[in-house]
Formats: C-alpha cells, structure tokens, sequence
C-alpha cells in the first residue's frame, strides 16, 4: 500500500526506502534451505517403485533418490498418491518432489518445473495373443516416432490397421495416455484406468484385447505369475515423441531446489549409480 499512496512527502520517503530494502527483504524472507522435502510417487509402478508388504517404498526410483538425497544432505520423506493427483498435489503444496516415472513434455513444462531426466525408455502393447500386433524385425524391435504427425504416419497407420476394432487399455494421465487417445480413438475402444496393475487383471481377464504402457513397467509385469498369459506384441516404440526422458517434478518457484537435484542426478549419472540400479531393477541400462 505505501508504494501506492505517493500523493506526499512522507509517502515519497517511505517507497524510495522500501524499493531501496526489498530486494534484501525478499531474499530473507522466501529463501529456504531444503534441510528436509517430501517426495511423492505412486507406490505400485512396479519396479519403478512399489510398496513392499512392510509398507515401505522400493524400486528403482526410490532407491535412486534415497542415494541422490544423500549426496546433496537433504531429508526426503516419502507419500503416495495416485498419478493423477500428483500434479495438482505439488502445486497445492501437498508435497515438494515428484518422483514416479514422469516423463518430460512441453504440456507438463508449463505448470511445473523437471530436473534434467535420469532415464530414458521406450513404451510397448502387452496382449494374451502377441499375434495381434506383427512380430517385430529383431529381438524386441524399437520403431522411433517423433510426434509430428506426417513423420509418424506410416508406422502409426500400420498399428491403426491391426488394431482397428481393439480395446486398448491405457493407465490414465500419462505421456501414452494422448498418444492413443489421439490415434486410435475413432477406430478402436479405449479403457482407462487409475494404475496399471489394474489394466493388466482386465488384459488378463479378456475385458481389453491390449494394453499400452512403458516396456519397462511390463517386465517386470510380466515375470508376475498371475500375468503368465501375457506377452508383448508388435515393436517397442521410443524416440523424442516422448520427450528427453524421465525426471523429478517440482514447483516452477523452487529453482534452487531443482538445482540441488540437477547436481545429484548428474553425480549419480557420472560414477554409475544410474546404470546399476536400472540393470538391476530392468535388467537393462535406461540412462539417458
């Protein structure tokens, strides 16, 4: 209010000396120091992370984060929630770090910040028959899509054509959510659901024909021996259509907090503590 009322003397001084102090003011004021964060993931993304019968959090990524947590001397305590809330959650407050398989893309950019992504996958269709979709040319073939739609339009119009007629099952608010969303809706049913456990007891029951999700996720899906009818069918399908990869989220404010993650992704990218943990969680190395 006193940088509005400027009509005297009194109101002159006393703007000139706010304006003079502010910026040492808000420096005070908003500066944390992250001694302790709460980090929020789904808890059932198997082996990106999973709850274990004691109730504590494994997997891939809460072992990475524990590791990264350490290295730049910050407390991270843990919650779950449903993917779909997570967003929403962290810019409410609820939480400071998303941490859940989140893939980068231009639309999630523009409502909260990422780190610099510490995995990089490629998403595949699981089905009981894997003749739905041809063999791919190779051990588990990857076909590269872009997102623009004239460079992608052949290898997405021969998938239209095996899956005309399909029910896909899809996990809802991913990255490959839109994607088939936007290709198959008009010639197939699609299914969503809140996690992807979920969509596997329907592919598995015979309610869906399909299901899509990220290659890494089925896996270890698939070692599961309730899920021993599933398989995957056609390529795997990866490239920048994706995006750089997967990374933290959090609040677009907290740029210093992103940049103690940064720092720790990286260390964590450099000495080879990525690698290993993702060949033992995936059997395969997914850093970027």
């Amino acid at each position: 209010m006193v940088m509005k009322h400027t009509c005297n003397a009194f109101g002159l001084l006393s703007a000139s000396l706010l304006i003079a102090v502010s910026p040492l003011f808000s420096t005070t004021v908003e500066a944390k120091d992250w001694k302790s964060v709460t980090i929020a993931t789904e808890g059932s993304y198997e082996p990106w992370n999973l709850t274990r019968s004691d109730g504590q959090l494994d997997g891939f990524e809460p072992q990475l984060i524990r590791n990264i947590c350490a290295r730049i001397k910050i407390e991270c305590k843990f919650v779950t929630q449903d993917f779909d809330g997570l967003i929403p959650g962290l810019r409410a407050g609820k939480f400071d770090v998303l941490m859940d398989a989140l893939s980068i893309t231009p639309e999630r950019q523009k409502v909260i910040a990422f780190s610099r992504p510490y995995a990089s996958t490629p998403a595949a269709f699981v089905s009981v028959d894997s003749k739905i979709l041809p063999k791919p040319v190779g051990q588990g073939a990857l076909v590269k899509l872009t997102g623009d739609n004239k460079t992608d339009k052949q290898t997405v119009d021969e998938l239209r054509k095996y899956l005309k007629g399909k029910t896909i099952g899809i996990q809802s608010g991913t990255i490959y959510t839109g994607f088939v969303y936007d290709n198959f809706k008009d010639i197939a049913t699609i299914r969503a659901y809140k996690t992807a456990p979920e969509h596997d007891l329907d592919l598995v029951a015979g309610r869906i024909d399909v299901a899509f999700d990220d290659a890494t996720y089925f896996v270890s899906a698939l070692a599961k021996a309730d899920n021993k009818s599933l398989g995957f069918t056609g390529p795997k399908i990866g490239g920048s259509i994706w995006g750089p990869g997967e990374g933290l989220g959090f609040r677009t404010a907290d740029s210093d907090l992103k940049a103690k993650f940064d720092a720790g992704i990286a260390a964590a990218l450099a000495d080879g503590t990525v690698k290993s943990l993702s060949e033992k969680w995936f059997k395969v190395d997914v850093a970027p």
